[in-house]
């Protein structure tokens, strides 16, 4: 069965490049410019794993982390946070809210979809 992924940055570009590499990986993916676009589209059906900047318009991804965690559909979906944010305040901000993992940009796409691979329970 394919797993799917959500993909949420303000970046096109770089939701190209993470599309690329998870979808030559076998995942299905479904992409969201911002926190507020990606909980329209979290409308019941199955996401295995969401990838989310930190720093979006209209909802940042710390935010987005509260509000899915607050969703019982998917309160246990792993959520990666892929951000140019480094600091110690943002990462543990980010895992109270529930972030699984933190990959600072710029990164390797494979080192990206082994984090995935990790975290997406089969």
């Amino acid at each position: 069965m394919t797993k799917t992924i959500m993909i949420v940055d303000d970046s096109s570009s770089l939701r190209q490049v993470v599309g690329i590499a998870l979808k030559s990986a076998g995942y299905e993916v479904i992409e969201a410019a911002d926190g507020k676009v990606a909980l329209t589209k979290l409308d019941g059906k199955k996401i295995n794993l969401i990838i989310s900047d930190v720093n979006m318009p209209n909802m940042d991804g710390i935010s987005l982390v509260r509000a899915v965690k607050q969703m019982p559909a998917y309160k246990f979906t792993p959520i990666v946070m892929l951000t140019t944010e480094n600091q110690d305040s943002k990462k543990r901000e980010g895992q109270e809210a529930g972030a699984k993992a933190w990959v600072v940009k710029p990164f390797k796409p494979d080192q990206l979809v082994a984090a995935v691979q990790k975290l997406v329970l089969p």
